[in-house]
């Protein structure tokens, strides 16, 4: 064996345990000849295609001295009679005990890499998406706004992790584990709970399934229940923010459930996005929107980013509409307000000498975007206070 590929095997030693290879073994035409508890274990392939009987050695003693070198090598002949170099083997033995998500972005690349950046928001995006499905998994009537679900925090801080990349354009991994198996009582005929972390995993699935069906083919009934069928805002916006960069020709995302739990009767075609179906996304994260976000009373504060004079207004009234930056329940909005009269003019001031601006509306999602509506109240206390002359001067920004 070259030294490279040793220094492999030593790291998938160091990302697996003794149990999840025992696991792995069990699942897959092993059989346990010997156990001796803390110590080590003997495991013959059953399904060996030659003559030949493969056994293997898998310590058990962490705390020995030499508990490390054994272990790799027992590694390293598990995927020499596999032939799985250690990639793969890492790929199998965790897969046994944890459901695989992987999303393909299928965009040109020279050298096999991608930006920098691309790379963190498209992480950020997975996280989002996570903890999208996590939310509705947890609770199909949660708002997705605010305090989640204690098992929602526990999902993303335990349970899910980044695996290793794959080759084929440039490939995330993400694994969500499902924990060691809960030994049944003997007479026990009740069904096993279903792990959490495989709740969120179905429902992950059927939320990306329900998505491109819907990019596909517009299904108005599909909004009445959302989470039913694994829909959020979150989720549909995650996949807007992975399709951003404008060489990216597809998202292809797939799952590889976990060997030692029963195969769903989702997630089991892959999922392909094209350029397409992605200019559709918009229009899907709209509707969710506005069922996650009804129509409320909203009062921003905030700065004035932008202001858009309406041209069509009569020439002796001022109106227009601002953009303005606020803090919304733990989030960023922007916010398109149209305003007239007076309430334009300390817009105006307000963007021109960078102070908050004050305003109270009908805050909804529409064609895009958050927008402010119905009797809009612009609160000009502050305003007043920092001009001198207590009314504002017009001009333009």
């Amino acid at each position: 064996m070259t030294r490279s590929a040793l220094g492999s095997y030593r790291e998938v030693a160091s990302a697996l345990t003794p149990s999840a290879v025992s696991q792995f073994l069990a699942s897959h035409d092993w059989e346990l000849e010997l156990h001796q508890p803390k110590v080590r274990e003997i495991w013959r392939y059953a399904a060996s295609p030659s003559a030949t009987t493969h056994r293997v050695m898998i310590p058990l003693a962490t705390d020995f001295e030499d508990f490390t070198p054994r272990f790799v090598d027992a590694l390293e002949s598990l995927g020499h009679i596999h032939d799985w170099d250690a990639g793969q083997l890492l790929e199998r033995v965790i897969a046994t005990r944890a459901d695989l998500f992987f999303v393909r972005l299928d965009q040109e690349m020279i050298d096999g890499t991608i930006p920098f950046q691309q790379a963190e928001k498209t992480l950020q995006a997975l996280l989002k998406m996570m903890k999208s499905a996590a939310t509705t998994a947890a609770d199909p009537y949660h708002s997705h706004r605010g305090r989640r679900p204690a098992a929602v925090n526990d999902f993303l801080d335990e349970d899910v992790r980044l695996g290793h990349t794959k080759h084929g354009s440039f490939i995330f991994t993400i694994v969500s584990r499902l924990g060691d198996a809960d030994p049944q009582p003997i007479g026990d005929h009740e069904q096993p709970t279903m792990p959490f972390s495989r709740q969120v995993m179905e429902t992950l699935a059927r939320g990306l399934e329900t998505t491109k069906r819907l990019t596909h083919t517009w299904d108005q009934e599909a909004f009445a229940s959302p989470s039913r069928l694994g829909l959020s805002a979150g989720l549909v916006e995650s996949l807007e923010e992975m399709s951003q960069p404008q060489n990216l020709r597809s998202l292809e995302l797939s799952f590889e459930w976990a060997a030692a739990e029963r195969k769903p009767d989702i997630g089991l075609a892959k999922i392909l996005l094209d350029r397409d179906l992605l200019a559709e996304l918009p229009s899907v994260r709209e509707r969710l929107v506005r069922s996650e976000e009804p129509v409320r009373r909203e009062t921003l504060i905030g700065p004035v980013k932008s202001l858009v004079r309406d041209q069509s207004a009569p020439s002796n009234e001022e109106s227009g509409t601002a953009i303005v930056v606020a803090d919304i329940n733990g989030r960023t909005l922007k916010v398109h307000v149209p305003l007239v009269g007076e309430d334009h003019t300390w817009a105006i001031m307000a963007y021109d000498q960078r102070l908050p601006f004050t305003v109270t509306g009908d805050l909804s999602y529409e064609r895009r975007a958050w927008r402010l509506s119905g009797h809009i109240e612009v609160d000009s206390s502050f305003l007043r206070h920092r001009s001198d002359f207590g009314t504002p001067e017009s001009g333009r920004p």
